[in-house]
C-alpha cells in the first residue's frame, strides 16, 4: 500500500519574511509602498499628545493599509479586520502582527474625517504623474445605498408630534385600565408583562419629545421645502429605489475616461442627483481643463443646471428623459425591459380620470376656438399663458352655460364652489434664457459627435460601480452622519485608485 508525507495544512509556528509575503504586481504590494514613501501622514500627528505621556499609539500609517486592503477584500466589519490581522498572513504582513484591537480601527475609520480627502487628493496626483488621468471627459454618476439608520424612524416634526402623542395616550390608558384592576385578581405574569409595556411605551415617548427638543427645525431642502429627518442619522435621507425605498445615502462619483480613474468623490444625504452635478463639477476645477467635458444621465438635468453650465463655459453633455426618445437606435428598447417584480413594484396602479380633462375638450389651434364635452364654446381669456415654463392658451366657460349644466359634476371637482371650468392648451416652453440653453443642449447631444462623446459616458463610470459594488461588496454604508459617511465613500474610491496604480506596475 503506498505511503504520503504528511501535509499540515495549519501549522502553528512559521519562520516566515513578512515583507515578502507582498509580492510586487499585486495591490497590497502597491498600497504598502505608496504608504510608506509616497503619501504624506503627517496630518495625523496632532490627534496625539503622548510624546511624554500615555503609551505608543498605532501607526496611522498601518492602520490605513490594513483598513484599504480589507475594504478591498470585501471586509467592511472592524472586528472582521481585527480577525483577519490575526488570521491571514497578508493582513499580517501589512500590520507587522501588531493585531490592533476592533476599537482601534473602528475609531480610527469613522473619526478620518478631512484627512481622507487630503490622501485622496495625493493619489490623484500620483495618478496623474503617472499618465493615468487624460482630462478629456469626466463621466459623472451616482449609487445610492442604504446606510446604519432606520428608515421606520424617518418623518417629519409633525409625524413625530403625532407619534409622540399617540405613544403617550396608550400608556396613559394602560396606566387607567391598570388601576380600575388593582382591586381584581390578576395573574402575575400578565401584570409584570403589562407594565413592561407602559414603561417601553413610556420610554419611546420620552425619546421623540427629547428628539424634538433638541432638533427644533425641519430639514429644508434647497428649495425651502421641508424633507424629512431620521432620528438614527438625521444627515440620511428617504430614497427611492428599483428595488424599493431605502433610508441611506448618494455616493457620486466623477470619473475620468482614459483609465477610469476617480477624480472625485462625494457622499450626500439626499436623493436628488440634481442639486448633486454642481457641486461635484466645482470640486473638479483644479483638475479640470476649459477643454475638459463632462457627461451625466438625464438625473442631473434641470434647467438650472444646464444654464449654470452655459454661463460659466463649462463644456458638458448632460441628458435629458426624452433623449432615447429621439433617438432611432433605442426605438426597440421597449421589448427588451424587465417586466416588473411584484415583490419590489412600489409604482401605484394608475386610475381612470373621475373629471373631463383637456383631451375631452375640443381644441381648433387654427380658428383659437374650444368647445366643451357638452358642445357649448368656451371664451379665450389668454392666448399667451405662462404656467411652469410652459406656454399655453386658456379659455374660460361662460356662466351662462356652465351654471345650469347637468354635467358639472364631471366637470368640475368642486361643482359647489366653482361657478365656471378653465382649461389651458399648452404649446412648449416658453421662450426664456433658460429654455434656449436647454434646447441647444439637446441639439447638441441629438448630433453624430454628440451621441459619440455621450456613448462614452456608460462604459466610463458604469464598470466603476461594477467594481465597487460586485468585486468589493459594498453594499451599504456601516457609518452614521453625512462626515464619516463621505469618508467610508472615499476610502472606496482610494481602493479603486490604487488597484489603478497596482495594475500600471507602480511600486515594482
Amino acid at each position: 500500500m503506498a505511503r504520503y508525507k504528511h501535509i499540515d495544512t495549519s501549522p502553528r509556528f512559521l519562520a516566515v519574511d513578512l515583507e515578502r509575503q507582498l509580492l510586487p504586481g499585486t495591490f497590497e504590494h502597491a498600497l504598502n509602498f505608496l504608504i510608506d514613501h509616497q503619501i504624506d501622514l503627517s496630518g495625523f500627528d496632532t490627534r496625539y499628545r503622548n510624546d511624554l505621556t500615555g503609551a505608543a499609539a498605532y501607526p496611522p500609517g498601518m492602520l490605513l493599509k490594513v483598513v484599504l486592503f480589507a475594504y478591498s477584500q470585501g471586509i467592511v466589519s472592524s472586528r472582521g479586520i481585527e480577525r483577519a490581522c490575526r488570521e491571514h498572513v497578508t493582513f499580517i504582513a501589512l500590520c507587522g502582527d501588531s493585531a490592533p484591537h476592533f476599537t482601534t480601527i473602528a475609531a480610527f475609520v469613522s473619526t478620518l474625517g478631512d484627512e481622507v480627502a487630503r490622501i485622496f487628493t495625493q493619489v490623484l496626483f500620483i495618478c496623474d504623474r503617472q499618465g493615468l488621468i487624460g482630462r478629456e471627459m469626466f463621466a459623472i454618476d451616482g449609487v445610492k445605498l442604504p446606510s446604519n439608520a432606520s428608515k421606520g424612524k424617518s418623518g417629519t416634526r409633525t409625524d413625530f408630534e403625532r407619534q409622540a402623542v399617540k405613544l403617550e395616550v396608550a400608556a396613559q390608558a394602560m396606566l387607567t385600565r391598570h388601576r380600575e384592576n388593582d382591586a381584581l385578581p390578576t395573574e402575575p405574569r400578565l401584570a409584570e408583562k403589562a407594565a413592561r409595556r407602559v414603561e417601553r411605551l413610556q420610554h419611546d415617548a420620552a425619546q421623540l419629545r427629547d428628539w424634538l427638543k433638541a432638533n427644533p427645525d425641519d430639514r429644508r431642502g434647497t428649495k425651502g421645502s421641508v424633507r424629512k429627518s431620521n432620528r438614527t442619522d438625521n444627515d440620511s435621507a428617504k430614497m427611492a429605489t428599483s428595488k424599493g425605498v431605502i433610508q441611506g445615502y448618494t455616493g457620486v462619483a466623477a470619473v475620468d475616461d482614459k483609465h477610469q480613474i476617480i477624480v472625485e468623490a462625494q457622499a450626500h444625504g439626499t436623493g436628488s442627483e440634481q442639486e448633486l452635478l454642481l457641486p461635484v463639477i466645482q470640486a473638479t476645477t483644479a483638475i479640470r481643463t476649459p477643454d475638459t467635458f463632462i457627461t451625466a444621465d438625464a438625473g442631473y438635468h434641470s434647467d438650472a443646471n444646464i444654464t449654470a453650465l452655459a454661463e460659466q463655459d463649462i463644456p458638458a453633455l448632460i441628458a435629458d428623459n426624452g433623449m432615447r426618445k429621439r433617438d432611432e437606435r433605442f426605438k426597440d428598447q421597449g421589448k427588451y425591459k424587465q417586466l416588473p417584480d411584484p415583490l419590489y413594484d412600489k409604482v401605484h396602479p394608475k386610475k381612470s380620470a373621475r373629471h373631463y380633462r383637456p383631451k375631452d375638450f375640443h381644441y381648433d389651434p387654427t380658428t383659437g376656438t374650444c368647445i366643451c364635452p357638452a358642445g357649448k364654446t368656451l371664451y379665450q381669456n389668454g392666448a399667451n399663458c405662462i404656467h411652469n415654463g410652459q406656454v399655453g392658451t386658456k379659455f374660460q366657460g361662460a356662466l351662462r352655460d356652465c351654471v345650469p349644466c347637468d354635467q358639472r359634476d364631471k366637470c368640475l371637482r368642486t361643482p359647489d364652489k366653482t361657478k365656471a371650468r378653465q382649461v389651458c392648451f399648452f404649446r412648449g416652453k416658453a421662450d426664456t434664457s433658460m429654455a434656449n440653453y436647454t434646447q441647444i443642449m439637446k441639439q447638441a447631444i441629438d448630433s453624430p459627435r454628440g451621441r459619440e462623446l455621450y456613448g462614452g459616458r456608460f462604459a466610463t463610470v458604469e464598470p466603476v460601480f461594477g467594481n465597487l459594488r460586485h468585486n468589493k461588496r459594498l453594499n451599504r454604508f456601516t457609518l452614521r452622519g453625512r462626515t464619516k459617511v463621505d469618508a467610508q465613500w472615499k476610502l472606496f474610491c482610494l481602493v479603486h485608485n490604487i488597484e489603478k496604480l497596482a495594475h500600471h506596475g507602480y511600486g515594482q
